[in-house]
């Protein structure tokens, strides 16, 4: 077999790749594979890691997974509270809505119940300023009434003068009429026993004394009457109304007995007994005969 002199021999070409391959790359090829193999465990240990991290990051997962459902079953939960009460607060605004129309009517009852008020009480003022002007107009003519009245009484002290008696005793003052003998009660000078006696022998009490109507001349405003004190008989005739009848008693001879008659009628004398005022009524009264009449009147 012959060889092509432009091909080399085995031997030669081993001797040519021996003679042509440097040392350091079979050195680099090592250092290579050994740091391949460095790689391949430390992609392999953190593989490794990282499968762990994610069976912990699955089982964080499935925790949070399960907290997730909760929180959606709480939520739920909530969100059923929440429309419960939303329906809740629905109806608590339609009752609060009810209320306030409510009090709304309420407060136009109350300002229509004012209005009213306050008109009657306008009403009321205007009637109770009417009543005052009434009465003020009622007060001034009572006060004229009241200074008429003090002028009459003026007046009528001036008529109930002092008047001498049929004994020539100033006697006090003079009443007229019943209206002048309560001014002299009032005045209280002396005791005063208003009487009307009717004509009768039987003699009637008059205060502390006894008196009987004999006779009476109304024409003349006359009169005959008999007194009966200290047990005796005192006739006093033809007597004059007004005109004072004076009589002594045993116990008060300073001071008279006086009767004054100021109306005479048809067998009847209305009159009054003046007594002083120290004796009241000690004066022994002369006995009664047994069918005397009681007393005509009274102090």
């Amino acid at each position: 077999m012959s060889i092509s002199p432009n091909v080399p021999s085995p031997q030669e070409s081993y001797q040519y790749e021996s003679a042509g391959t440097p040392r350091w790359i079979g050195i680099l090829f090592g250092v290579v594979i050994a740091a391949l193999a460095v790689l391949g465990f430390a992609g392999y240990s953190t593989q490794s890691g990282l499968r762990q991290d994610l069976a912990k990051q699955q089982e964080q997962n499935k925790i949070l997974t399960a907290q997730l459902d909760q929180a959606n079953a709480r939520l739920a939960e909530m969100k059923g509270h929440l429309e419960v009460t939303e329906q809740k607060v629905g109806m608590t605004q339609a009752e609060i809505s009810k209320a306030q129309s409510r009090a709304e009517s309420i407060r136009k009852e109350q300002q229509n119940a004012d209005q009213k008020l306050s008109a009657q009480l306008s009403q009321a003022q205007k009637e109770n300023e009417e009543k005052l002007g009434a009465v003020a107009t009622e007060v001034g003519g009572a006060k004229k009434d009241i200074e008429a009245t003090k002028n009459d009484l003026e007046a009528t002290k001036t008529k109930m003068a002092s008047a001498m008696g049929d004994m020539n005793v100033m006697s006090g003052l003079i009443a007229r009429n019943r209206d002048d003998l309560e001014e002299l009660k009032r005045k209280g000078d002396r005791n005063y026993y208003e009487f009307t006696l009717q004509k009768s022998k039987t003699p009637q009490r008059v205060g502390p004394v006894q008196v009987s109507l004999n006779k009476t001349d109304p024409r003349k405003s006359k009169y005959t009457v008999t007194v009966i004190a200290d047990d005796k008989t005192i006739e006093k005739k033809d007597k004059t109304s007004g005109e004072p009848v004076q009589f002594y008693v045993a116990h008060m001879r300073g001071a008279p007995y006086e009767l004054v008659v100021f109306d005479v009628g048809k067998n009847q004398i209305s009159g009054y007994l003046a007594t002083p005022k120290d004796t009241g009524t000690a004066a022994a009264p002369a006995a009664a005969p047994p069918a005397a009449a009681p007393a005509a009147s009274k102090p």
